[in-house]
């Protein structure tokens, strides 16, 4: 029997090149699909994005076919032909990306073949194919990203030794994704490594066009951009290693330890470097120790997020914040062989602890594995509760926050109580900025 899913923490295909695109300075999109489509998919990333914006070409300035029911009937290929020449006519970009929707899936419209009328065009008209029944925003995300690696990406013979190329934070869906980046980068560049973040502040088509010399793809994920990574190592024969992605020193530390080991980078580089980011990184914790102790802000921790983040929050609360990690909850729709390597991402805490750990795209599953846990007060004369306790995912587990009287903190899509900005949870910084956010709603009430 098929699993079903209880308020989505995601959207369609075509919701995902839509995010990637609208990251992509100077990228316009061009839907085929049926009237509505693209503005519906706009409202629920935007709001669930922490109000991601439309940006330039995005929102209700997308350009698209709009087909009707003559088109259905007939064909779309002509009304897509005339969308593309007006889009090229009147938004000035530097590539144009044909994405489509379900409905011209269906009837078989040929987006390849009126992409090839455009061939002379002095910028390019990318077609992908983006149904939603493909898949979901990480799916559409990784279809954007490698048709771009294999059309849009220049081929190069020669690859520079420390130049990386990093992937697996998908725009929207992570809405930290920017701030992420840049935190990414400023870590590789402490051990000699340029990195090309494609999507980062200040990047533009530019990055794209030239990633094919990089020595190494380090896809920050056990799930999103693996695909792309494979088409990066077959097309333009780099290399791709999967790391997850670092939240706290201690993760950081091995992540810098994974990518020096790949890329032959001498261990007392990456030494001197933790060294000077170790000090600054306890010297602020330091701080909240006192105030840690006497008011005891140890918590049993419940995170529930996408396959990214339930990993790498759920070992930092455990091993760098003290806390008691109760339950991770990974809500994506994954292969078996994805949940074994992110299952292994669970094991050997320095805690000595370890979280349940659930696979389930069902939103109100939650209390139940709570329930597995820690049964319910049924009148007892003493009772043990799973208190205090705290929760780390969406704004989907308010009401299960708000019925066992947790606080929550919204850090995984879809985040409509935030707006985020350059915001990091990644690294070390970004690590910093987490604690901050949990134990500022802690002592909110003081």
């Amino acid at each position: 029997m098929g699993k079903y899913v209880d308020r989505p923490r995601y959207g369609c295909a075509l919701g995902g090149a839509l995010s990637l695109l609208r990251a992509i300075p100077r990228a316009i999109p061009i839907i085929h699909s049926s009237t509505g489509c693209g503005y519906n998919v706009y409202n629920g990333i935007n709001a669930g994005a922490a109000y991601f914006g439309g940006g330039y070409c995005g929102g209700a300035a997308l350009p698209s076919s709009n087909i009707i029911e003559k088109n259905v009937v007939f064909g779309g290929e002509d009304r897509l032909a005339e969308q593309v020449e007006k889009t090229i006519e009147i938004m000035d970009g530097d590539i144009y990306v044909i994405v489509t929707g379900c409905m011209v899936e269906m009837i078989g419209d040929d987006i390849y073949s009126v992409a090839r009328e455009f061939e002379e065009n002095d910028k390019p008209v990318i077609p992908v194919s983006t149904p939603s029944f493909q898949g979901n925003s990480y799916t559409g995300y990784d279809m954007v990203f490698s048709a771009l690696a294999k059309e849009y990406i220049e081929a190069e013979e020669e690859k520079k030794v420390c130049k990386v190329n990093v992937i697996g934070i998908v725009p929207g869906e992570d809405v930290f994704y920017k701030g992420n980046l840049k935190e990414i980068k400023r870590i590789l560049e402490l051990i000699g490594i340029d990195s090309n973040t494609f999507v980062g502040e200040g990047e533009t088509l530019d990055n794209f066009k030239e990633a094919g010399n990089a020595s190494l793809t380090i896809v920050l994920s056990d799930v999103y951009g693996v695909e792309t990574a494979k088409v990066f190592e077959e097309i333009h024969k780099i290399p791709y290693l999967l790391t997850g992605l670092p939240i706290g020193y201690l993760q950081v530390e091995k992540f810098l330890y994974e990518v020096g080991e790949a890329l032959n980078i001498d261990n007392e580089v990456i030494e001197k470097a933790l060294e000077a980011e170790k000090e600054t990184y306890f010297d602020y914790f330091e701080r909240i120790t006192d105030i840690y102790n006497d008011i005891d802000l140890q918590r049993y921790g419940i995170v529930v997020a996408d396959a990214n983040y339930a990993p790498s929050v759920s070992r930092f609360i455990s091993d760098e914040l003290g806390w008691l990690p109760q339950l991770a909850m990974i809500t994506d729709f994954l292969t078996e062989d994805q949940k074994s390597r992110l299952e292994s991402r669970f094991e050997n805490y320095d805690s000595e602890l370890k979280p349940l750990v659930k696979f389930d795209t069902d939103a109100s599953a939650v209390k139940k594995y709570i329930r597995e846990l820690w049964p319910a007060d049924r009148n007892e004369r003493y009772y043990d509760a799973m208190g205090p306790g705290f929760i780390l995912g969406s704004v989907i587990e308010r009401d299960f926050a708000d019925e066992f009287n947790y606080p929550l903190l919204s850090i995984a899509f879809p985040v409509t109580n935030r707006v985020i900005f350059n915001r990091s949870y990644a690294g070390i910084n970004g690590a910093l900025t987490l604690t901050e956010d949990i134990f500022s709603l802690l002592v909110a009430g003081r």
